[in-house]
C-alpha cells in the first residue's frame, strides 16, 4: 500500500489589545492543503497576552483529528510557555520562578489539552514586518476589537436608557 505524507496544518495567531486591559481581539488562518480558514474573536475587558492565547485556542478547537501542526505567531510569550516554560510551571504547581501564581493558567491548561493529540511545532516571527498571514491576522484582530467595542457601546446605551 502507498502510504502518502500527512499534510501539515499551519495555524497562523495574532492578538491585539486597546489599551491592556482593553477591548481585545484575535485573529487566526488555518491552511491545510488548498483550504484556507479566517477566524476571529474580541473580548471585552482583556489583555494582549490573553488573545494572543485565544488566538491559538479557537484555531486548536477546529481541528477534529490527530493532525501535525506548525503554530506561527508573533508571541514570544506563547511560543515561550509552550517550549520553555509550562513543563516548569506544571511542576511547581502552576507557579512562576518568582514563587507566584501563573497568569492565564486557565488558558495555558486549555492549549494545553487541545494539544494532546497533535505534534505541534511551535514558531516565533517578528510582527509588523511584511509577513503577509501575520499581517491579515492582525487585521482580524484589530477589526474584531472595533466590533467588540461596538457591541459594548450598544449594550451599554441599552442598560442606560432602561435604567439599569
Amino acid at each position: 500500500m502507498n502510504k502518502r505524507k500527512q499534510q501539515i496544518v499551519q495555524i497562523f495567531a495574532d492578538g491585539a489589545c486597546s489599551g491592556n486591559p482593553g477591548p481585545g481581539g484575535y485573529g487566526a488562518i488555518l491552511k491545510y492543503g488548498d483550504k484556507v480558514k479566517e477566524i476571529s474573536g474580541c473580548s471585552p475587558r482583556t489583555t494582549n497576552n490573553r488573545m494572543e492565547m485565544m488566538a491559538v485556542i479557537e484555531s486548536l478547537k477546529l481541528i477534529k483529528k490527530p493532525s501535525d501542526i506548525v503554530i506561527i505567531t508573533d508571541s514570544n510569550y506563547v511560543v515561550k510557555g509552550m517550549t520553555d516554560w509550562v513543563n516548569g510551571w506544571r511542576k511547581k504547581g502552576w507557579l512562576n520562578s518568582r514563587k507566584k501564581p501563573v497568569l492565564n493558567r486557565d488558558l495555558w491548561q486549555e492549549i494545553l489539552k487541545l494539544s494532546k493529540p497533535h505534534n505541534i511545532e511551535w514558531k516565533w516571527i517578528k510582527g509588523h514586518n511584511g509577513h503577509k498571514e501575520n499581517e491579515r491576522c492582525d487585521e482580524l484582530a484589530r477589526k474584531a476589537i472595533v466590533k467588540c467595542a461596538r457591541k459594548s457601546k450598544m449594550e451599554y446605551k441599552t442598560k442606560w436608557m432602561k435604567g439599569s
